[in-house]
């Protein structure tokens, strides 16, 4: 194991891009200084993290071969790392798919010499399969459906809490702070540590933001406080937001859906973003994800709009409208039909993160500081990755990165104008969704 005297790192943010860079670095430098910042503690009941959820999509079905690799590569840890065993569950997954994404994946397992994993199912067959839970699901205009056994779910703040508490025994320290603007060398070209909300600075020789849907707000208000407007994120990210749902299945159900997979209603970029369907919980609680992804434009300062989650200590998360409780009884409907018209759904949560238009990481230095790096963007499909993204950003980190992935996660590089190509990019605004008593207040 490599030791390093004197080094130090802050790392903003404790969702898995944090948490498990936290985790790497301090395994690869255990004599470094190693501090996360967050403005919740790792172990609260309530957080606004991403990465804090109920449960999460683990998965390396990806038409995108760079993320399919990396897929497989976390998966590999999942099940053999007895620090992430616990917290994986290998239900499989059904994908229907209305493109040609199946054999998209299929290619690129067969690229890997894993194509024994998974087949492309006729329709008529695949609505047989597990016990025909998905029999009365929504098909129109789906060409096949992909299964991939490989696959499955996570335990994902049990997950969370487990990784950052293992980090914390290594000798990783955990602060509890709002993050208010970053702090700079006198001379502005080096990013020295973060100023919080109560007046504090918190130093360190390298700063990592891995904020999620904060990042935006957090670069535009340091930019304007230093004088330095090239930190602005401009447009390379977007913070959105999407609905979660769950209920929770009597006992009598919960025979019938105890061993189904996760389900995937694929659409197309014009059509719309994937709906999900989480098999359920040790507490019988099973969960959906809506078809509205949304931005949330405000303006943070005198003449400067963006999107940030609502301006209150947790984003406002438990404060679901009427219209996106709707999303989740739509997505309800897709999966199982009129049978399950009159499940209740019991819980409701907003989900926060940061986009890029083409769907990839930003895992990079920041262009306008040294000694500042960004490592977010998750675009709601980050934490599969949780055990192995803290390796790339250390490689980051040291320069180390392969060329393919220091381009495809660059601070400045080429990328779409705009989302329309990425069927997950936020396309609706969330006032549009808000019950009129709660739009004044939001």
């Amino acid at each position: 194991m490599t030791s390093s005297t004197g080094k130090s790192y802050l790392i903003v943010g404790a969702g898995v891009f944090g948490v498990s860079t936290a985790y790497h670095l301090i395994q690869k430098y255990p004599n470094a200084s190693v501090t996360i910042v967050d403005r919740d503690a790792y172990d609260a009941t309530s957080r606004v993290a991403a990465s804090w959820d109920w449960n999460k999509v683990v998965r390396a079905d990806y038409d995108d071969l760079v993320y399919c690799k990396l897929g497989l590569e976390a998966q590999e840890v999942f099940l053999n790392d007895p620090l992430w065993q616990p917290y994986f569950h290998q239900t499989g997954i059904y994908w229907m798919c209305r493109s040609d994404y199946a054999s998209e994946v299929i290619g690129n397992y067969k690229t890997m010499g894993r194509e024994g994993e998974l087949k492309a199912v006729p329709v008529a067959e695949a609505k047989e399969m597990y016990g025909g839970v998905f029999g009365d699901a929504d098909i129109r205009d789906v060409k096949e459906v992909l299964v991939n056994r490989g696959s499955g779910w996570a335990a994902a703040g049990d997950c969370l809490v487990a990784v950052t508490r293992k980090a914390l025994e290594l000798g990783v320290k955990y602060v509890v702070a709002e993050t208010e603007s970053l702090a700079f060398s006198n001379d502005g070209t080096r990013c020295t540590g973060i100023k919080t909300s109560k007046g504090e600075t918190l130093k360190a020789d390298h700063i990592i933001l891995s904020t999620g849907a904060y990042t935006p707000k957090l670069l535009e208000l340091s930019a304007y406080e230093a004088r330095k407007p090239d930190l602005s994120a401009g447009d390379r990210i977007v913070a959105g937001g999407i609905t979660t749902g769950m209920t929770r299945l009597d006992a009598a159900t919960y025979p019938t859906y105890a061993k189904m997979p996760v389900g995937v209603q694929g659409y197309t970029p014009e059509a719309g973003p994937f709906i999900g369907s989480l098999p359920p919980t040790k507490d019988r609680e099973l969960k959906w994800w809506g078809q509205s992804i949304f931005t949330n434009e405000q303006e943070v300062l005198p003449g400067s709009t963006l999107s940030a989650p609502p301006a209150k200590p947790d984003y406002g998360q438990w404060e679901v409208s009427e219209k996106l409780r709707e999303d989740i009884s739509y997505a309800n409907h897709v999966f199982y039909g009129k049978k399950t018209k009159d499940w209740k759904m019991e819980k409701h949560r907003i989900c926060w993160d940061a986009f890029t238009t083409s769907a990839d990481f930003i895992i990079s230095p920041h262009a306008a500081a040294l000694g500042l790096y960004v490592a977010t963007c998750g675009n709601f499909h980050g934490w599969k990755f949780f055990p192995v993204l803290g390796k790339y950003i250390v490689q980051m980190l040291e320069g180390a990165l392969e060329p393919e992935l220091a381009q495809k996660w660059a601070w400045d590089r080429e990328r779409p104008k705009d989302g329309k190509d990425n069927a997950d990019y936020p396309r609706h605004q969330m006032k549009d969704f808000l019950d009129p008593v709660r739009q004044a207040r939001l």
